[in-house]
C-alpha cells in the first residue's frame, strides 16, 4: 500500500467535521456562526446525529483506520451531548413551578424534544 492509501480522505473528515459542527450549534452547545447566538433545534441535532451513524452503516468496513475512529469518537461525542441536553430540559422542566397549560395552549408538547423515532441508541 502506498502513503495514499493509508492516510485518511480529507474530504471524508470535513464532512464529519462539518456535521459534527451542525450538531453542535444545534444543541445550543456553541454559538451559531450565523446569527453570533446561542440556538437550539434538538430535532435537527438528531438529523445531523443520525446522518453521521447513517454514514457509519453505510461505510463499515471501507474506511481506513484513522478514519473508522475519527467517526466512531465522533458519533460517540455527538450522541453523549444530545443525551446531556435532554437530561437538562428534564431537570430544568421539573424545576420549573406548574402554572397550568403553556402560554401557546399546547399542553403536554416539549418544543426542545424531537417527535420519537425509532430506537438508534441516541
Amino acid at each position: 500500500m502506498t502513503d495514499a492509501e493509508t492516510r485518511a480522505n480529507p474530504y471524508f473528515l470535513q464532512l464529519v467535521i462539518s456535521l459534527h459542527a451542525a450538531a453542535m450549534y444545534q444543541m445550543g452547545k456553541t454559538v451559531s456562526p450565523i446569527s453570533g447566538k446561542i440556538e437550539r433545534d434538538m430535532a435537527q441535532a438528531r438529523v445531523s446525529i443520525d446522518m453521521l451513524t447513517m454514514i457509519q452503516e453505510k461505510t463499515a468496513g471501507n474506511l481506513q483506520e484513522d478514519e473508522k475512529r475519527f467517526l466512531d469518537s465522533t458519533v460517540y461525542i455527538l450522541q453523549m451531548n444530545f443525551v446531556d441536553e435532554l437530561e437538562r430540559d428534564k431537570k430544568e422542566a421539573a424545576t420549573k413551578p406548574q402554572s397550568g397549560a403553556p402560554e401557546d395552549g399546547k399542553a403536554g408538547e416539549d418544543p426542545q424534544t424531537p417527535p420519537p423515532e425509532s430506537d438508534k441508541g441516541h
